[in-house]
């Protein structure tokens, strides 16, 4: 999947939407306005009203507010902007695009299949479609930007109810719980609705045989290669047998190379401005160079 991955991205990166994060937002609080002046469900994702020529709710169904507006939803939108925001950094924003039009993409599919086994199970349309568009929202999408978070970030702490501190991990595993709660006391629609909206996590992480290909390290690393225009040499080094060596990396901040240690790494730091290389223990901690 990576090689698949690097193969469209080099081919079509250039198009990718940055920041994305803030269009989603921005595309919820249309939804909400749509929510309050009652015309919400003229967007909804309704097989039935598709198949009669309303094809915009195929893509308006993403206005759709996962919940309703509250304190706790102007919290939640701005959680869920960070976390977006922060993996988008770290994938590159074509990635993140991929991950997030995937998990549309998988959801409106999800939808056409639950409207056609209740039809053919013999509920006519227009209930089919009504159950399709209550059944079916943007919540586990995000729920997948919050597990891809997790799996990426899978140390990071947060203040729960701003008191408590949580590892993100142990956060997603609560999620994984209620989750298989979920999928296990729903119906069939509930059960289309929880695996398709959740297929590009699925896809995304499980198909990829190294995770590390995807972690930060990697994807900044990547990153920093690709922007950088040119090797970094440091000066020769003295070998036990007192031969000069030549070393290609070498730590900005503590002047380590590859020959300090087999399990050092070193990376470019994509936000410096200038060639600096740093090793893993610095790459995320050290000051940025403007």
């Amino acid at each position: 999947m990576n090689d698949l991955l690097n193969k469209m991205e080099r081919k079509f990166g250039k198009y990718a939407i940055t920041n994305l994060s803030l269009y989603i937002i921005i595309a919820y609080i249309i939804g909400y306005v749509l929510v309050f002046t009652g015309s919400v469900e003229f967007i909804s994702l309704n097989p039935y009203y598709i198949a009669r020529g309303q094809v915009w709710r195929i893509i308006t169904w993403i206005l759709v507010p996962p919940s309703r507006f509250d304190i706790f939803t102007i919290i939640m939108l701005y959680f869920y902007y960070q976390i977006g925001t922060v993996l988008e950094r770290t994938w590159g924003a074509f990635r993140y695009n991929v991950y997030i039009f995937s998990g549309i993409v998988f959801t409106v599919l999800g939808a056409v299949i639950l409207y056609l086994i209740s039809t053919a199970n013999g509920l006519d349309g227009a209930s089919a479609g009504y159950l399709v568009s209550t059944g079916f929202s943007t919540y586990y999408i995000n729920l997948s930007i919050f597990l891809a978070f997790a799996a990426t970030y899978p140390d990071m702490q947060v203040l729960l109810f701003f008191v408590i501190p949580v590892k993100m991990k142990w956060m997603a595993y609560i999620d994984a719980v209620i989750l298989a709660y979920q999928f296990v006391t729903s119906g069939t629609a509930g059960r289309i609705a929880i695996i398709m909206s959740l297929l590009n996590f699925i896809v995304f992480f499980l198909s990829t045989r190294n995770y590390k290909r995807v972690s930060p390290k990697e994807m900044y690393r990547r990153k920093a290669y690709r922007d950088a225009t040119s090797q970094t040499q440091t000066k020769p080094r003295f070998a036990s047998s007192g031969r000069a060596t030549i070393t290609k990396h070498k730590c900005a901040i503590c002047g380590r190379t590859e020959k300090d240690g087999d399990n050092l790494e070193f990376r470019f730091c994509s936000k410096c401005n200038g060639n600096y290389e740093y090793c893993n223990e610095h790459l995320f901690t050290h000051k940025h160079i403007m």
